[in-house]
């Protein structure tokens, strides 16, 4: 499954563009076509200290990220990217019509990265030793 990725980036670059679009767009594009209303956001499971939504989308965002990019040379640089984009997204909220910023959507894309970071960081290590 990794080499699939690695061999097929597009379909990274692709999430990447959908995952900005539904960030950037003002008002929700997933509800617009879910539910016929703009201003409705789909909810997939309660929110608890973090935004829920967010950590989903940037759990599997990353994991396609590191099965894409999965050298050890680009580990560090999609690590910041992902963090980067995490937090300008979030960001750019403050300037989007019918867009909030909120610290628990924040935290949800951060949390959502730095789990699979940690994983992904704990899995090349241990192959490390292996080797």
């Amino acid at each position: 499954m990794i080499y699939f990725f690695s061999k097929h980036k597009f379909i990274f670059y692709l999430l990447n563009f959908f995952l900005i679009l539904l960030y950037l767009y003002p008002g929700s594009l997933l509800g617009c076509f879910l539910y016929d209303d703009c201003k409705l956001q789909p909810q997939i499971t309660a929110d608890f200290i973090v935004s829920t939504n967010h950590l989903y989308a940037f759990v599997l965002f990353s994991v396609v990220g590191y099965f894409t990019f999965n050298k050890s040379s680009q580990f560090i640089t999609l690590t910041f990217y992902l963090i980067s984009l995490s937090i300008t997204l979030e960001i750019l909220h403050y300037v989007i019509p019918n867009r909030s910023f909120e610290i628990s959507d924040l935290f949800g894309n951060l949390v959502g990265v730095i789990i699979i970071t940690i994983i992904i960081y704990l899995f090349k290590k241990n192959e490390n030793i292996k080797s």
